[in-house]
């Protein structure tokens, strides 16, 4: 079988694609993404997940990459444990979002994602990440929208998420940009025009990396964006049916070790346990 042109950029999404069901990463994905690196190549994380999320996957994989959080907003350094750029949504439009969903769609309950810690309205029930955290403040509405912050949530109790989207597209399209990841009710949105692919692109551009040049992973509408600019795009067999129909190519599930299998064919394979 002949090898395949290695890329100048691996980026790859994180839950649901390049980590295991239960959130961690294999042997087998962590051998390859140190192969990536050792190639020269640069490793970076696209994911929805704050920083203060990263901190398992950094010592997993020994603090290789960079990491693009928060849907774009937020660029983490994985080697120093930093956020380094950001691209927030100012206080007075997280607070017109706020008040347009909550007037249209009275259900909603919100919580933010700042820079340095996370926020929820009482009525926002917490995952099973932020229910273990120390630290998440349970505040009112006017206190939420007080500082800028990376990322707005909105939870549905029981609308179906893309339907969701839709309505909150319609809404406040003008004013965030929303998307999902979860497969629940739940709309993320990050500042008006930030997506996945606009960080990824900044970033490639600074090492002169064309969108040629990179190969794309993901499984959600939130990487739809990053996958449509990348050279290369993979969805894992997992994917949401939207990204299954968008990408150039479908490897095996996130539990079977898709991302690191298409990387061993691109990097060559690293022994691993």
């Amino acid at each position: 079988m002949q090898s395949l042109p290695a890329p100048r950029l691996v980026a790859t999404d994180l839950d649901g694609t390049a980590l295991r069901a239960d959130g961690t990463v294999s042997p087998r994905t962590a051998a390859a993404f140190a192969k990536v690196e050792e190639a020269g190549a640069m490793l970076v994380f696209v994911t929805g997940r704050p920083p203060r999320w990263m901190s398992g996957v950094a010592s997993a994989t020994r603090h290789r990459g960079l990491a693009i959080c928060a849907n774009g907003a937020l660029i983490y350094d994985l080697h120093t444990e930093r956020i380094v750029e950001s691209r927030l949504i100012t206080p007075e439009v997280l607070a017109e979002v706020v008040a347009q969903l909550r007037a249209n769609v009275p259900e909603l309950a919100f919580s933010v994602e700042y820079e340095g810690g996370f926020a929820h309205e009482s009525d926002f029930p917490l995952g099973g990440w932020d229910s273990k955290a120390v630290g998440g403040l349970r505040v009112g509405a006017g206190t939420l929208t007080s500082q800028p912050c990376a990322k707005l949530l909105a939870l549905h109790p029981d609308m179906d998420p893309d339907s969701l989207h839709a309505t909150v597209h319609d809404l406040v399209g003008h004013l965030v940009t929303a998307t999902h990841s979860s497969g629940r009710g739940l709309i993320e949105m990050s500042a008006h025009g930030v997506t996945k692919a606009t960080a990824l692109a900044v970033l490639a551009e600074r090492h002169e990396i064309k969108p040629a040049q990179v190969v794309a992973f993901g499984d959600m509408p939130n990487d739809l964006p990053m996958l449509s600019w990348a050279g290369k795009s993979y969805a894992v067999a997992n994917a949401h049916p939207d990204v299954l129909a968008a990408v150039d190519h479908v490897t095996a599930a996130n539990n079977e070790d898709g991302v690191a299998r298409v990387l061993e064919d691109l990097f060559g394979r690293a022994p691993y346990r």
